[in-house]
């Protein structure tokens, strides 16, 4: 095990001085405690930094998702991660982060500076400080929905080729024959795993692919008013959504354009969110089982900072058949 003597040999300083800048004594520079931390790190120090507190804890990092109440989107997903920790009595922080936050302190001096074992982090962009430092991190980390190619770093999320599949089948076998595919945000790595998955569910269902009938939404309401008409023009007589945000938006701009949900329309959405049921009509979605989510994310962090290098864990997705999908509708 790295020890505060092995940091000091390694940069020829004091133990001292070591000592001094992993705990921010004030007669120590920035520059040299941002060395020592920045050694600590790279020898693996922090782990067993976090491992000797009274009461051992992780983080969730967390940017551009909303987690706050119930009805949002990580509320579920950092609630099941709290209940794991928990159970195997780790104590959780739930930091939010900002690219400024990001660029005042390194990824790695944040977990060691926190006596943080490891981390799980949500709703980073591949453009963060943070998700490119994760390609050399030592530091036991766990990403939702992204992939880094580093043995200390797996992640977790919900099978999408299979979700997209259950919906694509779901809506062929109401006799839909031009499926549309609002996605979510473009260079996201869970929305180019389900553009191909769309791609293939439509092989898959015997039907033609049009990229005319597929576009990005970033996962805003608001899109719909730029794209289901376009859709509409090709002669969609469905859309796939990748949240139920967007299908949200979507049912709102049908209703505006005088079309009937699911008797010209059929509206699909994505992870079953609280206001899907509350739709009008209420929504037919893809499940993600976001508390199992969470807890998984906690186990795989568990493996990680054991020593255990698991790549990823993927849970399975539900199809929910509401009253938003219907007989595609008879055209002359």
């Amino acid at each position: 095990m790295v020890t505060i003597r092995d940091i000091a040999q390694r940069l020829g300083i004091a133990v001292s001085t070591v000592s001094k800048g992993l705990n921010g004594a004030p007669d120590v520079s920035a520059e040299t405690r941002q060395l020592v931390l920045d050694t600590a790190v790279e020898m693996g120090y922090a782990a067993k930094r976090a491992r000797r507190q009274a009461q051992p804890k992780v983080c969730v990092l967390v940017e551009n998702m909303e987690y706050a109440n119930i009805g949002q989107f990580g509320y579920e997903i950092v609630a099941g991660f709290r209940l794991a920790a928990a159970a195997r009595g780790w104590a959780v922080d739930v930091l939010p982060t900002t690219p400024e936050a990001q660029a005042r302190t390194k990824y790695g001096s944040l977990l060691l500076e926190g006596g943080y074992g490891g981390a799980f982090i949500l709703g980073l962009t591949p453009q963060d400080a943070y998700m490119r430092a994760l390609a050399g991190t030592g530091t036991p980390t766990v990403l939702l929905d992204n992939c880094v190619p580093n043995a200390s770093v797996g992640y977790v999320g919900t099978d999408s080729w299979e979700g997209v599949e259950l919906g694509m089948r779901h809506l062929a076998g109401l006799g839909h024959r031009k499926i549309a595919f609002l996605n979510g945000t473009r260079d996201s790595m869970v929305s180019e795993e389900r553009r191909l998955a769309f791609l293939h569910a439509t092989w898959l269902c015997g039907l033609s692919a049009d990229e005319r009938m597929m576009a990005y939404g970033y996962y805003e309401q608001n899109c719909a008013r730029e794209y289901v008409p376009h859709f509409l023009a090709q002669g969609a007589t469905a859309i796939l959504c990748a949240s139920d945000g967007i299908a949200r938006g979507v049912l709102a701009e049908l209703r505006r354009l005088g079309l009937r949900v699911p008797g010209d329309v059929s509206v699909m959405g994505y992870d079953d969110l609280p206001l899907a049921a509350g739709c009008e009509p209420p929504l037919t979605t893809i499940r993600q089982d976001r508390l199992a989510l969470g807890k998984s994310a906690f186990s795989l962090l568990d493996s990680l900072m054991n020593g255990v290098a698991v790549s990823k864990v993927l849970l399975r997705p539900q199809l929910i058949v509401r009253e938003s999908t219907g007989p595609a509708p008879v055209r002359k």
